[in-house]
């Protein structure tokens, strides 16, 4: 039995899983006050808070006590460094338990190869703190392309929080493009070999829009077409290289529907498969840790002391050794 506890943005999250299915997964998110942006220290507040609720109710659902869980996981890094040490603080006063240390990205492949069953995939990961393209090689999650400057859920927020004042931005880029008159409007497409960038987009596209916000929906349009044809782009070179013919869909951009099927037809294109993570566990969630952990903990990750537990908030996907795969 894995515990996961996760934490390292603006959801503070436990699940439980057994190797075999997911017992329960409970969040509680910490929502930004209107019109700004998510304030880390508020963030790992909100998290000190929930904690204990989110905690209980997971142990809960799963009809257990914490008897019966042989290892804690968490998430160590990367993420928001108040948020990591409010985790990381909580699995200090937890009972006497094995605590695996668990990179976050890989959080995510995990559980969404688990939940869809893909075996080798290039994975599309996109969120509103990451933006990479990932596949497996020599034993490491490798990063065959990411962005150089924001990520792409920061840009789309940051665009519709400017533009529209609505937040998460995703939702709200979605339905607006829907209403639009589908009239492209040129925005900047930056691609750099397998490199992406995301804040001349943003800068473009709310230039244009303070010179003519009537023409919001067919902006969002753009930006949407814009920014997912990139991604796009990139996921189907790094599928040439490598070889793979599977292609996964992780993070919580991965709810956008208009980018599911640009990155369908480009699979399907190419004699390939999509694979979709459900939108359950698309965003940050402790389930996902406790896979990973799980994962680990069985291929022989050895767990850490209370008094080891630590946080890293620039610990990279790459920089973690692979033992499960």
């Amino acid at each position: 039995m894995c515990l996961g506890i996760e934490g390292t943005a603006h959801t503070f999250g436990v699940g439980i899983f057994d190797g075999e299915k997911i017992l329960s997964n409970v969040k509680d998110a910490y929502v930004p006050k209107k019109g700004s942006g998510i304030h880390p220290a508020e963030a790992a507040e909100h998290h000190r808070n929930v904690a204990k609720r989110v905690f209980d109710e997971a142990l809960e659902k799963a009809g257990m006590t914490i008897k019966e869980v042989d290892y804690i996981a968490y998430s160590k890094g990367p993420g928001l460094p108040p948020c990591l040490k409010a985790v990381a603080d909580f699995v200090k006063i937890l009972p006497e338990k094995g605590i695996i240390e668990v990179n976050h990205p890989v959080a995510h492949i995990e559980i969404a190869k688990f939940i869809t069953g893909a075996k080798d995939p290039v994975v599309i990961y996109v969120s509103g703190g990451n933006t990479q393209i990932i596949a497996y090689a020599a034993g490491r999650y490798r990063v065959f392309g990411e962005t150089g400057d924001i990520p792409i859920g920061n840009a789309i927020d940051v665009f519709i929080r400017e533009a529209d004042g609505r937040q998460p931005g995703g939702p709200v880029l979605e339905d607006l493009a829907e209403l639009s008159e589908k009239n492209y409007i040129e925005l900047p497409y930056v691609v750099k070999g397998m490199d992406l960038s995301f804040s001349g987009i943003v800068t473009a596209a709310l230039s244009k829009y303070k010179k003519d916000k009537k023409q919001l929906n067919n902006l969002c349009f753009s930006f949407q077409e814009t920014c997912y044809a990139m991604l796009t782009e990139v996921t189907e070179r790094a599928m040439a290289h490598t070889g793979k013919t599977e292609l996964l869909l992780t993070g919580g951009v991965a709810a956008s529907k208009r980018l599911r099927e640009m990155l369908s037809i480009m699979a399907q294109e190419r004699g390939g498969r999509a694979f979709f993570c459900p939108l359950e566990y698309c965003g940050d969630n402790g389930t996902m840790i406790g896979v990973a952990g799980y994962l680990a903990a069985k291929s022989g990750q050895k767990p850490v002391k209370k008094s080891q537990v630590d946080f890293n908030s620039k610990w990279r996907v790459d920089e973690v050794e692979v033992l499960w795969v």
